[in-house]
């Protein structure tokens, strides 16, 4: 069975290595969670038909290695994005401190308008291990022109679906204003979602760990 709908939006899933970005894709696609999950090497691929608003969105979802040596080929994959759900671990205070340059950079080699949702995950952490207060989260947000902030926790499955809804809903206001769909050749139709994962690598990384 095809798929239907009436919006195909690119979105993308950015931010340092082991914030759980992988996790957050897998929870969202499949509703599953592995708690040591290999490093992601180049790209890792899922679609999902949402509804917002009345209108059917197809969401073509890239996740990102957030490793440095990677990033000349991965960012080559944020052209024509639509919307971005930048992540960092609320328990590791680099991962935050480096979401402004996430930032720069995929709206500087997107589009400066794309939709973006700051995401800190692993909110199952908080009681023992936060180094991120969830205001200064916030305010960062604010100050910096990001459409939405929300804590998430991958593990959980708490405020997964929300996140990505929060930043469909602006991309599609976007997609409206624009008269635009931001099309992009869907890389299969078949029904229903799917991943594409990257082959294994030796390194493993805990979705619910640290930096």
């Amino acid at each position: 069975m095809v798929d239907s709908y009436d919006y195909l939006l690119k979105f993308l899933i950015i931010g340092d290595a082991s914030t759980g970005k992988t996790c957050i894709l897998r929870r969202f696609i499949e509703d599953t969670f592995k708690e040591d999950m290999l490093h992601t090497i180049g790209v890792e691929f899922g679609t999902k038909v949402i509804q917002v608003g009345g209108e059917s969105l197809k969401l073509q979802i890239w996740d990102t290695a957030g490793q440095e040596r990677f990033q000349c080929v991965t960012r080559s994959y944020y052209r024509g994005a639509a919307g971005a759900l930048v992540v960092y671990d609320i328990s590791c205070r680099e991962s935050f401190n480096r979401v402004a340059d996430w930032i720069s950079s995929v709206r500087e080699l997107s589009k400066p308008d794309l939709a973006v949702v700051l995401v800190g995950n692993k909110s199952d952490l908080a009681a023992e291990r936060r180094e991120v207060n969830e205001e200064e989260a916030r305010q960062f947000a604010r100050d910096n022109g990001v459409h939405d902030f929300i804590e998430t926790s991958a593990k959980l499955g708490e405020n997964i679906q929300e996140a990505f809804y929060a930043a469909a809903r602006t991309a599609l206001e976007r997609a409206k204003a624009t008269q635009s769909t931001d099309m992009f050749l869907p890389a299969s139709s078949s029904g229903g979602g799917y991943l594409h994962r990257a082959p294994p690598s030796q390194n493993r990384v805990s979705c619910s760990g640290g930096c």
